[in-house]
């Protein structure tokens, strides 16, 4: 019995010099438009390194591409499964090689930072056959994630509307390729 009151009695001494309180949490830094803009690029510089992953790299040369006349664009860019050729072999790219191939496509977030994202898209349902080279639904194609660190703007808490953002750190999946798998059975 002299255990539960002296746990009380410690209890009650704690409460009001802020021995049971949560620290508090610092309120974010807020920023306008236009500052938002420099604290990205400076948060950036410092210790993310978003440039070193291909989400981010693929981007300008996609943009380039992009931009190219429809005539010079490669096949690549179709959404068709392709049919393995021999002379694919040759292709310096991954995602062309694969007989699970994906093109990339740019995501393009306004309140993520990086602002686009290179995401791959599976082509085939299946997977291409090398023999024949058509496609074979005897294993599936699937996406493959890397999880990336983002931040996010957010509207300022308590800023009240006035145009005021803080940036958060985020986490997502972003699909960076493709592979084959065996396909799931019903049990």
């Amino acid at each position: 019995m002299w255990g539960w009151l002296c746990a009380l009695a410690l209890l009650c001494a704690l409460a009001p010099c802020g021995g049971l309180r949560r620290p508090a949490v610092p309120a974010p830094r807020c920023y306008s438009a236009g500052e938002l803009q420099g604290a990205e690029a400076q948060l950036a510089g410092r210790s993310l390194r978003w440039e070193h992953h291909a989400p981010v790299q693929l981007v300008p040369r996609l943009e380039r591409l992009q931009r190219e006349p429809p005539r010079r664009r490669r096949r690549r860019h179709e959404r068709a499964c392709p049919a393995l050729q021999p002379r694919a072999a040759l292709r310096p790219e991954t995602n062309e090689r694969s007989i699970s191939p994906w093109r990339y496509r740019i995501d393009e977030d306004e309140d993520r930072y990086p602002r686009k994202l290179a995401f791959a898209e599976c082509l085939c349902r299946g997977c291409v056959d090398v023999k024949t080279g058509r496609e074979t639904t005897a294993l599936n194609s699937v996406a493959i994630h890397q999880t990336l660190m983002v931040l996010r703007r957010k509207p300022c808490p308590g800023a009240g509307g006035h145009g005021l953002f803080a940036l958060e750190v985020d986490y997502i999946r972003v699909p960076v390729g493709c592979t084959c798998v065996l396909p799931r059975t019903g049990r």
